[in-house]
């Protein structure tokens, strides 16, 4: 398959989890957004130089091309695992940027404030990742693994979880502290009791 039929098929697929486009990179901190949530779900790629409608618009400059690279090496943390393929059509630069799942998670990106924020894509957004998902993620970076005891607190905290519930709803209802509500609630998804869903623009926490 040539470039340009490659190219056209996958901009027919549109934004999906993972795909997105990019007309220009003007702002290395907005693309590492992109790239942290590729990296802390299932990988995916990046058409840059395409137009949220499909159009091809092109890479303009050498700069952009190196803020491509400073997204992924400068203001993510640690480093993503990304590949830069460029292509030539109708006389335009389209580069095609993938970006591989992450074993190291959670990827930060560096925002234009200088904060860490992980992110992490559902269908075509890159949502801010929950506490309880940077706490899942840290968890499985543990080299000694992770124990799971049944006390009164995570009985307490089960008891809570009837239905679908946010964070602060289950930290108010169990009269447990945040931080340990997040370091459980973290473990209980790790060993299947646990699940969430992003819904309505919140994450939802419930049992199996």
């Amino acid at each position: 398959m040539d470039d340009k039929r490659y190219l056209l098929s996958l901009i027919r697929e549109g934004e999906h989890q993972q795909q997105d486009f990019k007309y220009r990179v003007s702002d290395a901190c907005k693309l590492a957004k992109s790239v942290s949530a590729f990296a802390n779900t299932n990988g995916g790629r990046l058409l840059i130089g395409v137009r949220d409608d499909g159009h091809l618009s092109g890479v303009r400059s050498e700069e952009e091309i190196y803020m491509m690279h400073q997204a992924a090496y400068k203001y993510c943390r640690p480093e993503a695992s990304i590949k830069f393929d460029t292509y030539h059509v109708e006389g335009r630069t389209i580069v095609i940027a993938t970006v591989s799942p992450s074993d190291r998670r959670p990827v930060f990106a560096i925002g234009d404030d200088g904060q860490l924020r992980a992110y992490i894509r559902i269908a075509d957004e890159n949502i801010v990742a929950s506490p309880v998902l940077l706490a899942v993620w840290r968890d499985a970076q543990k080299p000694q693994g992770t124990m799971m005891t049944y006390t009164d607190t995570v009985r307490k905290l089960l008891d809570a979880m009837t239905g679908w519930q946010t964070l602060n709803q289950l930290v108010r209802r169990s009269a447990i502290p945040r931080p340990k509500v997040i370091t459980l609630l973290a473990r209980l998804i790790r060993f299947g009791v646990a699940q969430w869903e992003y819904k309505d623009q919140q994450f939802l926490f419930t049992q199996r």
